[in-house]
């Protein structure tokens, strides 16, 4: 999962040493080598020194324990961040072109079907050429219904039309394919914005997510769209793609430390079934190679 970034570390602690200021700048630069970022970098090696001489200890196999410590506590995902599988959910899916946004719907719509959910998708990303086609492939792929109109409707219209169906089939979840238009943040707000109302007024008692598509693979890039998407509408998690052994792997840190916003899925290939939940005990495992 963080293969990149397993070697540096490894590499770092790969004898035990007394942890002075040079195996902490060594610490920093594989940090930032695995796209975790300054910013990241500097809080959690601040972090792990400071408790570090709160224990009173100065090995670095002793700093080892204390950093994979630290960053289970940073990643770990609260069981009710997944509350609304649980419910009758609307779920829209935003990012950009090329980040694997329509990919992680399918696969999302086939993890759910597998629990037992019924799910229907609704193609409200009526402005990319092709994002409704490669929908309905994946809809045909998995079985589940997909409502869409043609390229350039309204796609709060499609909306509203893929809530009448969620409603009079009694469906589960709601996926919303949206347009990830990141160069007019104001655009994006006002579409997104539509849609809510739309939600508000047709299902308001149901549970909202807002989940964004980031390409782990973009290092920093990632952490950028994430911090204009949080800006636009209201985020409640990440699917990372691309987690399968291309990413450094770092990003995951730098996005749940410095935007708060919890990695709740992850997609590590190319099947249907290559989506699952985060988990930060073998995410920090495969940082630490265990």
């Amino acid at each position: 999962m963080a293969n990149f970034f397993s070697r540096l570390i490894h590499n770092v602690f790969q004898s035990n040493e007394v942890a002075d200021d040079a195996f902490y700048e060594g610490l920093e630069d594989a940090m930032i080598m695995s796209d975790v970022g300054v910013t990241t970098t500097l809080k959690i090696v601040d972090a792990v020194k400071t408790e570090a001489k709160r224990q009173g200890v100065n090995t670095t196999r002793e700093v080892r324990k204390i950093l994979r410590d630290y960053l289970y506590e940073l990643m770990r995902v609260d069981e009710s961040y997944y509350d609304f599988e649980r419910q009758k959910s609307i779920i829209s899916v935003i990012g950009v072109n090329g980040v694997g946004k329509t990919t992680s719907i399918g696969k999302m719509a086939d993890f759910f079907q597998r629990k037992g959910k019924k799910v229907i998708l609704a193609a409200a990303d009526t402005f990319r050429a092709g994002a409704i086609e490669q929908l309905k492939e994946w809809g045909n792929r998995v079985h589940v219904d997909v409502i869409a109109q043609k390229e350039g409707s309204d796609p709060a219209a499609v909306v509203f039309d893929a809530l009448q169906s969620f409603k009079s089939k009694n469906a589960d979840l709601l996926i919303i394919d949206t347009a990830g238009r990141l160069h007019n943040k104001k655009n994006l707000m006002q579409e997104l914005g539509k849609i809510n109302r739309i939600i508000d007024k047709e299902f308001a008692e149901g549970f909202r997510e807002t989940l964004v598509v980031l390409d782990a693979s973009t290092g920093q890039n990632a952490m950028s769209q994430a911090e204009i998407f949080k800006e636009a509408c209201q985020v409640t998690g990440i699917i990372l793609t691309k987690m399968d052994g291309t990413a450094k792997g770092g990003i995951a840190l730098a996005i749940q430390s410095e935007l708060g916003i919890p990695v709740k899925y992850i997609g590590t290939g190319e099947k249907a079934s290559d989506l699952k939940r985060f988990d930060a005990k073998e995410y920090v495992d495969s940082i630490f190679n265990e």
